[in-house]
C-alpha cells in the first residue's frame, strides 16, 4: 500500500466520525488558544510597552517620591516618606546643573479648559514644569515659543496647548496671544506643541503646560511631591549620572550616610524589564494551563482513537488478511492521531492569534502574529499526535488477523 493511500484511509476515517473528530480537536484547540492568545497580547503590548515608555525622553531617568510601578498597597509602604518638595527639587536641580539636564515636574488631570464660549471635555492634564520639559520629554513647539527660566522666576501667567486643545477651541484661528482659562485662572498662549500622538491609548496632546511657580500659584504647595526628570548627555553616561543623581538627592533631601533612600529612581529599561518580568509571569500561568489543557486532549486523542481500533477491528483484520504489513495499519492510525491534533492546532492558532490581537487593541496596542509560538505550538500538536496515538496505532498494527476477522 503507497502512503498516499494511507493518508486517504486517514482522513476518511475521520470524516466519518465528524462528531467525535470534531470534538477532540476542539480540546487541542483550547489548549492552543491559550497560549497562543496570551503570547499574542502578550507579544503586541511589549512593543506598545517599549516604544510608550520613550516618552520619558533619551538617557533619562525619574525621581519620584513612589516607585513606577508598585504592586503592593503604597499607604504601607511609602506613603510615610516625605514628599519631594519644591525646595528639595530646586536644590536638587542646583547640584545637578554641570551634570545634566533636570526637569521639575507636577500635573494634575481631569480640568476643563475655557475660551470664549468654547471649552474642552474635563480631561485636560495641567502640567507644571519649568525651561527643560519640552527636550527632556520630546516635545517640540510647532508656532510661539517654549517656557523659559524667567517665566519660572517671574511667575507669568502663560502656557504652551497641545494640539488637541488647539483643535477644540480654536480650530483655524491663532491661539497665540489668546487666553484661556483654567480652574478660574487666565492663562496667556505663548506656544503651541506639535502634535505627538498617544501613548497606552493616552493622548499626548490633550495637555496644557504652564510656569511650575504658577502651578502653585493656583493649587499651593501644601502635601505636593515633585516628580524630577534627569537627562544625562549621553546614553553611555546615563548610569554614572544617576549614580551622582542618587547622591544630590540625598544631600537636597538632608540624608545622613547610615540613612536609607526615601526616593526612588527609574529609567526608561529600568520599566520595560520590570513590565516585561509581570508579562513573563503572565505568560508561564498561561504556558501551565495550557499545558494542563493539551495534557487533557492528549488523554482525549488516544481514547478516541482505542474506540475507533475496537471499532474497526474486522476492517483490520480484512486489511491484514489482503496483505496489509504492520507498518501500514502503525501508520494509518498514527496519523488519524497527529491529523486530529494538527487540526485543532490550526484552529487554537488562528483563534488564539485573533483572540490576542483583539485583547491588545484594548490596550492600543499593536497587531502581531507570533511566528515562532505558533510554530512550537504546531510541532507540541504534532508531537501530542504521536505519543498519545502510538500506543492505539501499535495495539492496532499487532492485532492478530484470524482473531480480528472473527471479532463482532
Amino acid at each position: 500500500m503507497i502512503f498516499w493511500e494511507i493518508i486517504c484511509l486517514s482522513f476518511s476515517s475521520l470524516k466519518a466520525n465528524k462528531l467525535r473528530s470534531a470534538l477532540t480537536m476542539i480540546g487541542i484547540a483550547v489548549g492552543i488558544f491559550t497560549v497562543i492568545g496570551v503570547m499574542t497580547a502578550v507579544s503586541g503590548v511589549q512593543s506598545k510597552i517599549e516604544d510608550g515608555l520613550n516618552v520619558l525622553g533619551a538617557n533619562s531617568f525619574q525621581v519620584s517620591k513612589y516607585p513606577p510601578i508598585n504592586f503592593s498597597d503604597p499607604r504601607e509602604r511609602f506613603a510615610n516618606r516625605r514628599n519631594v518638595d519644591y525646595r528639595q527639587a530646586l536644590r536638587f536641580k542646583e547640584l545637578m546643573q554641570y551634570d545634566a539636564r533636570v526637569s521639575l515636574i507636577i500635573q494634575r488631570g481631569g480640568r476643563r479648559v475655557f475660551h470664549g464660549q468654547e471649552n474642552t471635555n474635563p480631561n485636560v492634564g495641567l502640567i507644571g514644569t519649568d525651561e527643560n520639559y519640552l527636550t527632556s520629554f520630546n516635545y517640540e513647539v510647532g508656532a510661539g515659543r517654549p517656557i523659559s527660566a524667567d517665566d519660572v522666576n517671574l511667575v507669568r501667567s502663560i502656557c504652551l496647548i497641545g494640539e488637541d486643545i488647539r483643535t477644540r477651541l480654536f480650530r483655524d484661528k491663532n491661539p497665540i496671544g489668546e487666553q484661556i482659562r483654567i480652574d478660574g485662572a487666565s492663562l496667556t498662549i505663548v506656544g503651541v506643541l506639535e502634535a505627538k500622538g498617544s501613548s497606552f491609548g493616552q493622548s499626548q496632546d490633550n495637555i496644557v503646560i504652564t510656569p511650575i511657580s504658577k502651578w502653585f500659584n493656583l493649587y499651593g504647595r501644601a502635601n505636593r511631591s515633585i516628580g524630577i526628570n534627569v537627562q544625562a548627555p549621553s546614553a553611555e553616561t546615563l548610569e554614572e549620572v544617576q549614580e551622582t543623581g542618587i547622591g544630590m538627592m540625598r544631600i537636597a533631601r538632608g540624608l545622613l550616610p547610615e540613612d536609607p533612600n526615601d526616593f526612588e529612581t527609574f529609567t526608561n529599561d529600568s520599566l520595560i524589564e520590570t513590565f516585561n518580568k509581570v508579562l513573563g509571569t503572565v505568560a508561564i500561568g498561561a504556558f501551565v494551563i495550557s499545558a494542563i489543557a493539551l495534557l487533557a486532549a492528549g488523554v482525549g486523542v488516544m481514547n478516541i482513537m482505542l474506540v475507533s481500533v475496537t471499532e474497526r477491528t474486522r476492517e483490520i483484520g480484512v486489511r491484514k488478511s489482503l496483505g496489509a504489513r504492520k507498518l501500514n495499519i502503525l501508520t494509518q492510525f498514527l496519523l488519524e492521531a497527529v491529523a486530529l491534533s494538527l487540526f485543532g492546532g490550526v484552529i487554537g492558532v488562528l483563534l488564539g492569534v485573533a483572540g490576542g490581537n483583539l485583547a491588545g487593541q484594548l490596550l492600543s496596542a499593536d497587531v502581531v502574529f507570533p511566528v515562532g509560538w505558533a510554530t512550537a505550538g504546531m510541532v507540541v500538536c504534532s508531537g501530542i499526535g504521536i505519543i498519545f496515538g502510538l500506543y492505539p496505532a501499535w495495539k492496532a498494527a499487532s492485532l492478530d488477523p484470524i482473531e480480528a476477522l472473527r471479532y463482532e
